[in-house]
């Protein structure tokens, strides 16, 4: 029987849950592609990442926001709503446009290894016949 994957270690493991597989700091081409589809504040930024699986964590959105803009991919701009609350605007910039664009290939060519290794790993377990889809000479 397989093992669990929540027993697995290597990095993706948080506690006793399975995680999978996203990239390390993959927050980060998630809030430029969400910016420049729509530039928005922080708290609907944290709603509209929740379909890229990534946790629902404020103090993580606005480091990778000000990370961002640090690094001149994002700019940002008070708005001062009357009656409500002053809340910051995030658009993506020239320079942010490039770097999603850079990103994007990175993931094609990620996604293109990732669908040469599903193909290999479905020849292996394709029911043939042969133990462990390992042929045999004779």
């Amino acid at each position: 029987m397989p093992e669990d994957p929540s027993k697995f270690s290597g990095g993706y493991e948080r506690g006793n849950r399975w995680e999978g597989g996203q990239p390390r700091n993959f927050i980060r081409p998630c809030l430029l592609l969400l910016l420049q589809e729509s530039p928005s504040y922080g708290y609907q930024l944290l709603d509209r990442l929740a379909p890229f699986r990534a946790r629902r964590e404020h103090s993580g959105l606005y480091r990778a926001l000000r990370g961002l803009e640090q690094e001149g991919l994002v700019q940002s701009d008070w708005e001062i709503p009357g009656g409500g609350p002053d809340r910051r605007r995030y658009q993506v910039t020239p320079e942010g446009e490039l770097w999603l664009d850079a990103w994007a290939a990175s993931i094609r060519e990620t996604q293109r290894v990732l669908a040469l290794y599903l193909r290999r790993y479905r020849r292996l377990r394709a029911p043939s016949g042969r133990r462990g889809g390992r042929r045999t000479r004779t």
